[in-house]
């Protein structure tokens, strides 16, 4: 089989790259080149666009810091924090709301009864500024390095500062991929079937924790699909306050108008339009124009100040390159990529087929081997020490007792062997049943612990086992989740290495998500490093060889965590402190 792999690539797959190779070198003519350097040319003209309305937006946050500052200086600071709405409104333009918010989440201004814009206010941002709820934002602060709240000393809160996934931008430009893809000097890509994401993704904070030390910054959020700005400052004479004020988005609009400006020599060939998070133009730099806005030629996202709104580019005239033959390299491009992309997966799918069949077949020898000689084994000492006792060739009452405790313990390994092997050939056909019903676990682990402690403590072991005085209650086939901790208990037992030492112990988990855990711990050789994940695979054994000396299947933890999974459970692997292993079986409880 792998000679049959080598082959494939040899013959096939290294000619077919070389090949396409050859064609994708081919599509680099002198179209190309003219579209990559338009493209590049307009990619660049929306970038400085969009640097000159993140300038304006951030001259915007100087002005308000400024105004706040001089309102310090003449306004007593709490008088300044109860009215600070209304005397925002009058000294800064943007100004659509102001609000005044202690750290400690007390919103002192504005009043919900003062209008209806404040009431609508209130209604909407009171829980986010009162640190009584995270939400969605994007920020931008302005002042060092943002910190965590945990750093500072106040009681502990949970991290809400996590990345959410990136939302889809709002329009797809039609080079900007092709524009990328030229700059690294590579053949162009189609994308007109491709979605692009935002490069910017919102954070799940709370307000406390997202100012943290800063003084000044800026948090745009939206509210039912609409936009919301909201600019803050934290004077140092008033530490203890935060000052901040929601932007009126049609005045800032007004403003950024005289930022969307083309150079003369480009206003016959381009027209830049300023979209906001709806895909609706707010500025234009040729008043009478219109397009599908949401697909430009090339576009800019502005940044975390303006989340979801960019600024593009549009030809004036779409077809002033060939476009028959930008059609017929983007469907060359298209099928030498197919085609390509087809032989390489396939090739890596055949090699990586042949080495699991491989690997497979493999592994079922060596599971052959080690059933034959795990029942052989059984069944010789039952035999043997069964026709000592039926020949009467033993008359001492002890050696009787011995011999009956080793014909039982061999009888149960026989039965155990033979229990997993059927139980396996049942969940491979997908016939496996379980009887679900309300019964208690840590009367299961006790009944599997009496069952199992005359087996260890007979060969030598010491085995503990700590189990809740409360009763743990699951929805679950108690036969099941007995065989599961047989087969733990009887790995802990074969892979002691003479450390004859075994812990079990169920305790019941603080989350929320009520849950149990069961931990069987021993002081043995431990899992090999890199093997953490396959021991729970079919037929795998860490020390798979008759001469190990090590007895199994390779069957057991693979049952067991199928099990533990039908229950909705986990069973998981983690080196113990000091040497052995710990498995821990992880399963829900009743609510």
């Amino acid at each position: 089989m792998k000679k049959l792999a080598v082959m494939f690539v040899i013959a096939v797959l290294v000619p077919s790259l070389a090949l396409a190779w050859l064609a994708v070198r081919s599509l680099r003519d002198q179209q190309f080149i003219m579209e990559r350097q338009q493209t590049l040319l307009y990619q660049g003209v929306a970038d400085a666009v969009a640097r000159a309305v993140q300038e304006r937006i951030s001259e915007e946050q100087s002005h308000f810091v400024t105004a706040v500052e001089s309102l310090l200086q003449t306004e007593d600071v709490s008088l300044l924090a109860s009215s600070f709405d209304q005397q925002i409104r009058t000294n800064w333009a943007l100004a659509q709301i102001g609000f005044t918010v202690t750290l400690g989440g007390q919103l002192l201004s504005p009043s919900p009864m003062s209008s209806p814009d404040a009431q609508l206010f209130c209604a909407a941002n009171s829980g986010f500024l009162a640190n009584r709820e995270p939400a969605e934002v994007y920020f931008n602060n302005f002042s060092p390095k943002l910190q965590s709240v945990a750093q500072m000393p106040q009681p502990p809160v949970p991290d809400f500062s996590q990345k959410t996934a990136s939302k889809e931008r709002n329009v797809l430009p039609q080079q900007q991929q092709q524009g990328w893809a030229a700059q690294q000097q590579q053949p162009p890509l189609s994308i007109q079937n491709e979605q692009q994401l935002s490069r910017f993704a919102p954070s799940e904070t709370e307000f406390r924790q997202l100012i943290g030390t800063d003084t000044e910054g800026m948090i745009a959020r939206f509210l039912d699909n609409k936009l919301n700005l909201l600019v803050w400052h934290r004077p140092q004479r008033a530490s203890n306050l935060v000052f901040g004020a929601q932007i009126d988005l049609t005045q800032l609009t007004k403003d950024l108008q005289a930022v969307v400006q083309l150079n003369p020599t480009l206003q016959n060939e381009i027209c830049i339009a300023l979209l906001n998070d709806a895909a609706k133009p707010v500025a234009l730099s040729k008043a009478d124009f219109s397009a599908n806005w949401k697909r430009p030629f090339v576009a800019t996202e502005i940044g975390e100040e303006l989340p979801h709104w960019e600024v593009t580019a549009y030809l004036l005239n779409p077809d002033q390159l060939s476009q028959a033959a930008r059609t017929a390299n983007l469907t060359l491009g298209l099928l030498i990529l197919v085609l390509v992309s087809s032989i390489g997966v396939g090739g890596w799918l055949i090699v990586g087929d042949v080495n699991r069949q491989v690997a497979l077949a493999r592994q079922k020898t060596d599971f052959v081997s080690n059933v034959s000689h795990e029942l052989k084994t059984p069944l010789t000492s039952i035999r043997m020490f069964s026709e000592l006792l039926a020949e009467g060739r033993v008359s001492e009452p002890a050696k009787q007792k011995s011999y009956l405790n080793i014909i039982s313990a061999e009888a149960s390994r026989l039965t155990r062997l033979i229990n997993n092997v059927l139980d396996f050939a049942r969940m491979e056909r997908g016939e496996k049943k379980y009887h679900l019903q309300n019964c208690d676990f840590a009367e299961v682990v006790r009944e599997a612990c009496l069952t199992f402690r005359p087996h260890l403590e007979a060969n030598g072991f010491v085995f503990r086992c700590n189990l809740p005085e409360a009763p743990v209650n699951l929805m679950a086939d108690r036969d099941a989740l007995a065989q599961v901790i047989v087969n733990l208990l009887s790995n802990a037992e074969k892979y002691s290495n003479g450390e004859k030492q075994i812990e079990m112990e169920l305790t019941i988990g603080n989350g929320a998500d009520r849950y149990c855990e069961l931990r069987v711990c021993d002081h043995g050789s431990g899992v090999p490093r890199g093997c953490e994940e396959k021991i729970f695979e079919q037929f795998f054994r860490a020390h798979d060889s008759l001469s190990s000396g090590t007895q199994g299947s390779g069957l057991g933890l693979t049952l067991a965590r199928q099990i533990a999974r039908a229950h909705g459970g986990e069973l998981s692997y983690w080196p113990r402190d000091g040497g052995g292993s710990c498995f821990i079986l992880r399963l829900p409880m009743l609510a």
